[in-house]
Parts: structure tokens; C-alpha cells; sequence
């Protein structure tokens, strides 16, 4: 059966209150050139009572303490990217759509609803590069309804974004003013000297969709292998995911254990920069782990959480490093090719705890595909599950059914 998603009302939703106007400087890594462009991303509820109204209502309230986020990235010819607050405010969109969401199987894959029904789009002169934020509020029959959201990644990372959602869901909640105060505090943020690579080559890889979602039981039966090969050393959810999905993809991949592979991940850097509670902006780093497809083919999972582990410690040698200028070259500079995987972690960005008033997000996570980057993704998995979901386009058709096998093995 066809359903559809009529979008009743767009329009932006301008600050509550007269905001401060002028030109806000970007940090470092949001005047890097890759991060120029909209991060798509769906947050799914199951209850709510006229969420589109609340949440405008809420929207207008929080874009006065975050005001730049009610502006436009501008680069004048010869100069920096920086925000420019207009007060213009968040492109918003109201749509309905003629079913419940048990009825599009609360949009899992495969999808039976459009991206473009349920994420926001606007004809007008504004480009993605130069829109900040933009939010669609979908509500659908027995009164679910799915946020569609999109930032860009100049303005905020996924941490900072997460914030300021959070907020509107506070002030929807009925609170004064947001928990957090927002502090944008660019300026004080490390600015070092070295210049940006040159933008890697885009490859096509045709890459295949898939996930799995990982119990809880599993991941604590990993958790504590590690801990008995690490004589009580702790890890994360994260490494010991990443390092079996790793695993699992290089034995579907190759049979020769001499190619040279590589992992990135991006790890926030608040704690070892100590910025404010309140900053909002960018503030992450690579990780990169680099070693042969033998040595992760034959090496116990266990291992491989070392290798991870190891870089990690390097990354925040390495993040001061570049805070003191320390760097002769880019250490953002990125490779992308079938041998590098990229990896990204949703669990504890924020977004799953954000409540309009109705209770947090049965499921949240990106809504963008791509041929050119081999990436797997960490989610919580939706709800009443328990445990952490994965989604990747790591794999060619040719190695989808190897790599689906090896995810699936449960040892």
C-alpha cells in the first residue's frame, strides 16, 4: 500500500526575542572544508498531542539563548566562513502523513516512505552550505510522530547539535530556560596554523546496506572476555562492536593478509580540552588505526580492542599536539577508499534522551547514504530492544552475503 506525507505549512521559525546581530568567528574544524553541508537524521516517538505546534513554540524559545543558530554561514571572497546572525531563523515544516507508524513499520528498511517526505527541503536562495539548521515535524495517525532533522556539521558537531535539541525539548517540557547555558566561545577554542588537506578524491564503491542489532547480553559476554584478557582493564561498547565489525568485515573481504587497511573514528575532545559545559560548537578529533587484513583476520577480538584502545590514548597525546601547533600537516586529512572504514558513534551524542513531553525517542539516528565513504554506524537500538544497533554501507554486493554471515555468528 502507498501512503503519503503532505507538508501543511514551512516557513521559518524566527527567535522568541530580539537576538544580538554581528559575525560570529567558526572554530577550526568547522572552517574545514568537509564539514560544510547538512547532516540528515530521523528521531522517531510513539505518542504525542500536536507535536508540530509544541515543538515551534518551543524552537522560537531556544533560538534566543542560541541566536547564531538563527543566522547564516557566510564567506565573503578572500576570508574565513564565519556565522552571521541575521536572525533569520530555522527553516520548519509541518506535515501529516495518512497512516501510523506501525503502518510504514516505524520506518526500518526497507523504507515505505520517501527521504525526501520526511526530511525538510527549501527552493529557496539559502544553500545547504549556508543553512545552519533546518527541522521537519511529521505527525502520523494513533499520534506518533518522526522529527527530520538537519544540521550542519561548520555550526556543531553531533554533541553540540544534540544540545540544543535537548533544550527545545526542555522549554517544550515547560522549563524557563534550558538546564545548559549555551556558550559559543569560538574564539578561545585552539586555532592552530597548519592549513587543510586538499579535499580527497570522492570514489564510487556501490555500497550495500546493512544492520544487525546487537544484544545486550552479547555485548557483556564481549565486555567480559576483554576484561579477563585486560586483567580487569575496562571497555566500551564501542571498542569491542567496532572491533568485531571490523574483524567481520575484513574476513569477508579478503583472502590476501598482506593489504594494508585502515579505521577512523572522530572522538570528542571536551575532556581533554576542557572547554566549557556549555560549548556547542566542534570539538572532536581522529582516531586512525592502520594494520594489515592478517593481522585483524587471525588476531582474537580481544586484540583487536588493544589496537583501538592504543589509538585512542594516541589521539589525546595527539589532540594536544594540535591545540599547541604542533603539526606540521593536517591530521584531518582523510583517505577514502574500500580499505578505510569509518566509524561513528550515536549511542552518547545526546539525541536519545531529548523528550518533548511525551518521553524520549523510540529510535534516532542519520538518515544520509553514500557510495563514497565505507562507514558503519552505532545506535541505540530501537526500543523495547535492548542492546546497540548497527548500520553500515561498508561492503560491495559481492561481499554483502560474507560479510551479513560473519555479523551473525554470535561467538
Amino acid at each position: 500500500m502507498r501512503f503519503t506525507v503532505t507538508k501543511a505549512s514551512e516557513g521559518y521559525v524566527r527567535p522568541a526575542e530580539p537576538t544580538p546581530a554581528g559575525s560570529l568567528t567558526l572554530d577550526w574544524i568547522g572552517r574545514y572544508p568537509t564539514h560544510r553541508g547538512l547532516v540528515d537524521s530521523l528521531h522517531i516517538f510513539e505518542h504525542g498531542k500536536e507535536p508540530a505546534k509544541v515543538i515551534r513554540e518551543a524552537l522560537a524559545k531556544a533560538l534566543v539563548p542560541y541566536y547564531p543558530l538563527a543566522g547564516r554561514i557566510v564567506q565573503p571572497e578572500g576570508c574565513d566562513p564565519r556565522v552571521e546572525c541575521t536572525g533569520e531563523g530555522i527553516w520548519f515544516v509541518e506535515a501529516s502523513a495518512d497512516c501510523s507508524l506501525a503502518d510504514v513499520n516505524h520506518l526500518e528498511r526497507p523504507l515505505m516512505l520517501a527521504h525526501e517526505d520526511l526530511v525538510p527541503y527549501t527552493e529557496l536562495e539559502t544553500s545547504p552550505a549556508d543553512t545552519i539548521m533546518m527541522i521537519q515535524v511529521t505527525e502520523f495517525a494513533c499520534g506518533g510522530f518522526v522529527v527530520g532533522l538537519r544540521f550542519n556539521h561548520a555550526s556543531a558537531d553531533g554533541m553540540g547539535s544534540a544540545q540544543f535539541i535537548y533544550a527545545v525539548g526542555e522549554l517544550a517540557r515547560g522549563l524557563p530556560e534550558p538546564t545548559v547555558k549555551p556558550v559559543w566561545d569560538r574564539d578561545s577554542y585552539p586555532n592552530p596554523k597548519v592549513k587543510p588537506a586538499p579535499l580527497p578524491d570522492l570514489p564510487k564503491l556501490a555500497l550495500e546496506y546493512s544492520e544487525l542489532n546487537f544484544p545486550a547480553h552479547y555485548i557483556n559476554q564481549l565486555k567480559n572476555q576483554y576484561l579477563e584478557h585486560a586483567n580487569g582493564r575496562w571497555c566500551s561498547t564501542f571498542d569491542i562492536i567496532i572491533a568485531k565489525v571490523w574483524q567481520c568485515r575484513t574476513r569477508a573481504v579478503y583472502s590476501d593478509p598482506d593489504v594494508n587497511i585502515r579505521m577512523c573514528f572522530f572522538a570528542s575532545t571536551r575532556h581533554i580540552l576542557k572547554v566549557n559545559k556549555g560549548y556547542y560548537g566542534n570539538s572532536i578529533f581522529p582516531v586512525k588505526v592502520s594494520t594489515t587484513s592478517g593481522k585483524i583476520m587471525s588476531s582474537p577480538v580481544v586484540e583487536i580492542v588493544d589496537l583501538i584502545k592504543k589509538a585512542k590514548d594516541q589521539m589525546a597525546v595527539d589532540v594536544l599536539k594540535w591545540a599547541n601547533d604542533e603539526f606540521e600537516s593536517d591530521p584531518f586529512s582523510m583517505t577514502f577508499n574500500y580499505e578505510t572504514i569509518y566509524v561513528s558513534d550515536w549511542t552518547k551524542l545526546g539525541f536519545s534522551e531529548v523528550d518533548y513531553g511525551w518521553g524520549i525517542p523510540m529510535y534516532c539516528g542519520p538518515f544520509t547514504n553514500n557510495d563514497y565513504i565505507a562507514s558503519c554506524i552505532l545506535l541505540k537500538a530501537p526500543a523495547p530492544f535492548q542492546g546497540t544497533r548497527l548500520i553500515a554501507r561498508c561492503v560491495s554486493s559481492e561481499h554483502a552475503d560474507a560479510f551479513s554471515e560473519q555479523l551473525n555468528r554470535f561467538d
